[in-house]
């Protein structure tokens, strides 16, 4: 069982006792309330937390401490191409979380990763700020049209899977399941969507490397293009190699 069902289980048995409590002794029934807000509490945690694996079991972080794996998401993108050539000159291979409605848009950026060697992986298909509020089988729709998109552009179908803005919840939990998906999280949020400073930018991501780290960043970002050849070198000289995700997690990156 996952965390979520065993903390339900203890909430609904801590309510039982309550309700007895409060019947036998008079106790003020807001106890329920405070016990029902914690517990409402910890389940938005949870789903905002991907690396808690609250819900679903993610792939967080590494083991071997001296590789590190780049990840991108939301392309293809504005600064996909640029940063490709960026990897091409150093390289490094990275796994790109694709959005299916831009892969149906640049479906040549799709076939450039793969010819490159980069892994592609699933990022949903509209992204839609309401996606975590759909049903399983809408969720599972969504993984499973982006998958066909790739698919008939590349002739594999992803196995890796980024929950849009990293939230999960059990409708997601059983979508990823029926999909035969892996959940991918990581371990360095560079913020590079909120960032404006790039030296700042670059150091909070350098400054937490510590190997098997799965590196979040995204190439809809000018500032991230800005920062990767500083970023590749300086991880490399501090003793890092780059990996493809599947190799730092020991995973199918294709079905």
């Amino acid at each position: 069982m996952r965390p979520f069902q065993h903390l339900t289980i203890v909430f609904g048995s801590v309510m039982a006792m309550l309700v007895v409590t409060c019947i036998q002794y008079q106790l003020s029934w807001w106890w329920l309330v405070i016990v029902a807000l914690v517990y409402v509490h910890f389940l938005v945690l949870g789903a905002i937390f991907i690396r808690w694996n609250f819900y679903v079991q993610s792939f967080g972080k590494g083991t071997n401490k001296l590789w590190v794996s780049l990840t991108f998401d939301d392309g293809p993108a504005k600064y996909t191409q640029p940063i490709l050539d960026i990897l091409a000159e150093k390289q490094v291979p990275a796994t790109f979380f694709a959005i299916g409605k831009n892969v149906v848009a640049h479906p040549e950026v799709v076939k450039r990763w793969d010819h490159e060697g980069h892994l592609i992986g699933n990022h949903s298909y509209g992204h839609g700020f309401n996606f975590d509020w759909q049903s399983t089988k809408e969720m599972t729709k969504e993984i499973e049209s982006t998958n066909d998109v790739i698919a008939s552009i590349i002739g594999k179908r992803p196995r890796l899977f980024r929950p849009p803005y990293g939230v999960t919840n059990p409708n997601l939990a059983k979508a990823i399941n029926r999909a035969k998906m892996h959940s991918i999280a990581w371990n360095i949020r560079s913020f590079d969507t909120k960032s404006k400073d790039p030296d700042q930018l670059l150091n909070r991501i350098l400054d937490r490397l510590s190997g098997g780290d799965i590196i979040l960043l995204h190439d809809s970002m000018g500032i991230t293009h800005e920062i990767l050849t500083e970023l590749i070198e300086r991880t490399q000289q501090n003793g890092f190699t780059f990996v493809p995700l599947d190799k730092m997690l020991d995973i199918h990156a294709y079905s």
